[in-house]
């Protein structure tokens, strides 16, 4: 995406504000350029990570069996991983697969619910990273009504 000198100052001002008002992190602000949101495919958003994540019953997500419209699903993530840091919420068959970056600072529970658009039926991942190393879920969600478009 393009950037010109008017959506670089309303950006920068609204994370300015946002940051001022303690509604975001210095470190959530630093995530906005993170690598991974640019990626067009799941393995070159997984790659953006830094290491191939491993299976664990440990990491879990909890979305519907079959969406009716995919502009708005629910999504539950948690990690029972102890001194988990990260959180990465990716959908696999999204035009941009990495959905949502989560940190989470000492102390915080790592769980969290958000609403996402799925352009169509695909595998949802979970990946966080706890003490330097990454583990996953995964889950299949039908969507009936495609949310975004490619």
């Amino acid at each position: 995406m393009p950037h010109n000198r008017r959506t670089v100052l309303k950006t920068t001002g609204a994370m300015a504000t946002l940051l001022a008002l303690g509604i975001v992190t210095a470190e959530q602000a630093q995530a906005v350029g993170r690598p991974g949101f640019e990626a067009r495919t799941l393995h070159d958003a997984l790659r953006a990570l830094g290491a191939q994540p491993v299976s664990s019953d440990q990491v879990a997500i909890q979305s519907p069996d079959i969406a009716e419209n995919g502009a708005s699903v629910q999504i539950s993530i948690a990690s029972r991983l102890p001194n988990t840091q990260e959180m990465f919420l990716l959908v696999e068959r999204n035009p941009f697969p990495l959905a949502a970056v989560f940190v989470f600072h000492e102390g915080a529970e790592p769980e969290m619910q958000v609403n996402i658009k799925m352009a169509e039926s695909s595998d949802i991942i979970v990946v966080a990273k706890a003490d330097g190393r990454l583990f996953s879920a995964r889950r299949q969600t039908r969507v009936t009504l495609g949310g975004c478009g490619a």
